[in-house]
């Protein structure tokens, strides 16, 4: 073999590297950004179940006005994020007064043997489930996708091509991480 062939073997190999690459960054990308999405999509379930979740006990809890309307306020925060950082900050202080909700509705027997009462809650906690396997599954691909943009050598492609850290999904502070205190 000549030098030259060896030469455009050599550049044969890097081309392909390089194209190689550049799609599975693109790949763990669009695999975060769906990801988000999915999110998105088990958020706006849990929003369109509140308003019949808060109607079913209205009738029920007449004295728990407050309750509600901390409720309403955080699903009126949550759906108006914009930021990855805000929305996780609001999808945690509403799953808190949802769960601030629940305990309070302990208090009523009748309302516990409401049958769409419960059915809204079976549905609620399933789409909290739901919620958390989404955040889980994206904080994966969001791992994944910042690790192959800082390690070496697949940083200098990302670094060249614009690709940057996405930020995880998670608890912003202290206060989120303690379990919700319901006080009667």
């Amino acid at each position: 073999m000549s030098v030259t062939n060896i030469v455009i073997v050599i550049v044969i190999v890097i081309a392909l590297w390089l194209v190689y690459v550049y799609n599975r960054l693109v790949t763990l990308r669009n695999r975060a950004k769906e990801a988000l999405s999915d999110i998105d999509v088990q958020t706006k379930r849990r929003y369109d179940l509140i308003p019949n979740l808060v109607e079913s006990v209205k009738g029920y809890m007449k004295h728990e006005r407050v309750v509600f309307e901390k409720v309403t306020e955080a699903r009126t925060r949550a759906m108006g994020a914009t930021s990855n950082k805000d929305k996780a900050a609001a999808e945690n202080m509403l799953s808190g007064t949802l769960k601030t909700l629940f305990a309070v509705a302990e208090n009523y027997p009748q309302l516990k043997a409401n049958e769409n009462f419960m059915q809204l809650q079976q549905e609620l906690t399933d789409t909290e489930d739901k919620i958390q396997a989404a955040r889980r599954f994206y904080n994966g691909s969001v791992r994944d996708m910042n690790i192959a943009i800082q390690t070496f050598p697949t940083n200098v492609i990302a670094n060249t091509f614009g690709f940057a850290a996405m930020e995880f999904f998670g608890v912003e502070n202290e206060a989120e991480r303690q379990p919700v205190k319901v006080s009667f």
